[in-house]
C-alpha cells in the first residue's frame, strides 16, 4: 500500500485552542497552515475555560470576539469561603479599566476558530509519529512521518500539542512534571434555571480547593482540585464513580449548594487529572525554536490552573506568533526561509520570560490556597486572598498586541 507524499508551507501539530487560533493568525497574515489532529474530531476536555482579559484582547487580535460577546457575559467579582471557619472574603475582578473573566464553552470557542478556516484546514486522524530536519536547496526543511504512513515536508513545524509533545521532545526540552495535585471538572445542567449569581463561588479547605461558576441560566461549570492523583483511586476514567468519589468523600464538608451542583452534573463532561507543569527555569533556558520548529501553548508552557491562564496563554502565543512569522514575508506574502529562523526566535524571546513568570505565579497561589493547616499557613492564607492575590492576578492583564497585514501595519 502507497501512502502520500506532502509538501506544505507550515504545518501545526495539534487542534486544541492554541493550534487552531495559530491557524487563524497566520491566515490573517496571509499564510495557509494545515492542522495535524489525532483525535477524529474536535477535542473538549474540559467542558468549559475561563478567559481572563490577555484572552479577550487576543481574540480580538483573531477577529473572533462578535462571535463570543453575546454568549458569555464579563464575571464582576467572586466570594471564596472558607469550609472550616465559614468565613467569606470578596475578591473583585472587573474594574473600570477592564472587564472581568468570562466562563466559556470550550467546544464552542474552538468552533468559533474552526470557523475561520478553509474546510480542508484540519487533518483528522492524523497521529505524528516522528519528526526529522533535512536540508533541501541550502534550507533547513522538517520531515513529519505520520502512523498511517503518509510523509508531509514542511518549512515551518509549530508544535501545539499539548503537555507530552512530540514537538518538545524534538527541541529536547525537560518534561513536565507532576504537582502532586489532580482537578476534577464538570458542567451540570438545570433545565429551568439554577438561580445563581453570576459570580465565582470559590470553597477552600485543607489541601482542597473547589469552584461553582455559572456559564448560563441553565448551565453551571464546577471544578475540585485535591492532592489525589488518579492513580491513587481506582476509579479511572469512570464518571459516576468520580463523581461519587467528590461527593462522598473529597468535598463531602462542603457546603450543599456546591454538593448539589455536582450532583446535577452532565456525566458527559466529567474528568479527573493530573495538573502537570514544567518548571520554569525549564521554559527560560530550553530551546524553545530552532530554525523552522517552535512549540506554544501547552507544549511550551503546561502550567497548573490557579490563575487560569493555560488557554489566554495559547492565544496570547497564537498572537505573537502570527505577529511575528507575518513580519518575515516578502513583499509577495510569501515565507522566506532566511528568515523564518529569525522570527521564530523573536517570538520564543518574547515569550520565554511571560510564560515562565505566570508557571511559577500559579504554582505559588495553589501552594498558598491548599497546602497546610498550621497557624502560619492560615495566617498566609487569609494575607493572599486580601492582597497579594489581587497583584498576582495583576500578571493576566496583558496586551499581546496586533496582527501584520500584508502592507505591514496592525489589524
Amino acid at each position: 500500500m502507497s501512502f502520500p507524499n506532502m509538501e506544505e508551507e507550515v504545518v501545526i501539530v495539534g487542534a486544541g485552542i492554541c493550534g487552531l487560533a495559530t491557524a487563524v493568525a497566520l491566515k490573517r497574515v496571509g499564510i495557509r497552515a494545515v492542522v495535524l489532529e489525532t483525535a477524529s474530531d474536535l477535542r473538549a476536555t474540559g467542558a468549559a475555560i475561563l478567559l481572563w482579559s490577555n484572552a479577550w484582547l487576543a481574540l480580538d487580535a483573531l477577529g473572533v470576539t462578535d462571535k463570543l460577546n453575546l454568549l458569555y457575559a464579563p464575571i464582576e467579582r467572586g466570594f471564596v469561603t472558607d469550609v472550616k471557619t465559614k468565613s467569606t472574603q470578596q475578591v473583585v475582578y472587573a474594574s473600570k479599566e477592564r472587564d472581568g473573566p468570562r466562563l466559556v464553552h470550550r467546544k464552542i470557542l474552538l468552533q468559533v476558530l474552526v470557523d475561520e478556516l478553509p474546510p480542508d484546514t484540519i487533518r483528522f486522524s492524523s497521529k505524528l509519529n516522528s519528526v526529522e530536519s533535512v536540508v533541501e536547496d541550502g534550507h533547513r526543511i522538517s520531515v513529519l512521518r505520520l502512523q498511517d504512513g503518509a510523509t508531509i515536508k514542511a518549512k515551518v513545524v509549530i508544535g501545539c500539542d499539548g503537555v507530552r509533545s512530540v514537538i518538545a521532545k524534538r527541541l529536547k526540552l525537560s518534561p513536565p512534571v507532576r504537582s502532586g495535585r489532580s482537578a476534577v471538572r464538570g458542567i451540570s445542567v438545570y433545565p429551568t434555571g439554577h438561580g445563581l449569581s453570576p459570580n465565582v463561588q470559590q470553597f477552600v479547605d485543607v489541601s482542597k480547593r473547589a469552584a461553582i461558576i455559572p456559564l448560563n441560566d441553565k448551565e453551571v461549570h464546577w471544578f475540585l482540585v485535591v492532592q489525589k492523583t488518579p492513580e491513587d483511586k481506582d476509579i479511572g476514567n469512570d464518571p459516576e464513580s468520580i463523581q461519587r468519589e467528590v461527593m462522598e468523600n473529597w468535598a463531602k464538608d462542603f457546603p450543599l449548594s456546591y454538593l448539589d451542583v455536582v450532583q446535577q452534573s452532565d456525566l458527559s463532561t466529567i474528568s479527573f487529572a493530573s495538573l502537570m507543569f514544567r518548571y520554569p527555569w525549564d521554559v527560560v533556558l530550553g530551546t524553545l525554536s530552532t530554525e523552522n520548529i517552535a512549540v506554544a501553548g501547552d507544549a511550551m508552557h503546561p502550567t497548573t490552573p490557579e490563575l487560569g491562564q493555560g488557554g489566554c496563554m495559547a492565544l496570547e502565543d497564537a498572537v505573537v506568533l502570527g505577529r511575528h512569522i507575518g513580519n518575515s514575508l516578502d513583499p509577495n506574502g510569501k515565507l522566506r526561509p532566511g528568515d523564518i529562523g529569525r522570527a521564530l526566535g523573536k517570538y520564543a524571546g518574547e515569550r520565554r520570560w511571560r510564560t515562565a513568570w505566570i508557571i511559577a505565579g500559579s504554582y505559588l497561589s495553589g501552594w498558598v490556597q491548599q497546602d497546610g493547616s498550621g497557624w502560619w499557613m492560615k495566617f498566609l492564607r487569609d494575607l493572599f486572598y486580601k492582597t497579594i492575590q489581587t497583584r498576582v492576578i495583576s500578571l493576566v492583564h496583558y496586551d499581546c498586541g496586533r496582527l501584520p497585514n500584508r502592507m505591514g501595519t496592525s489589524l
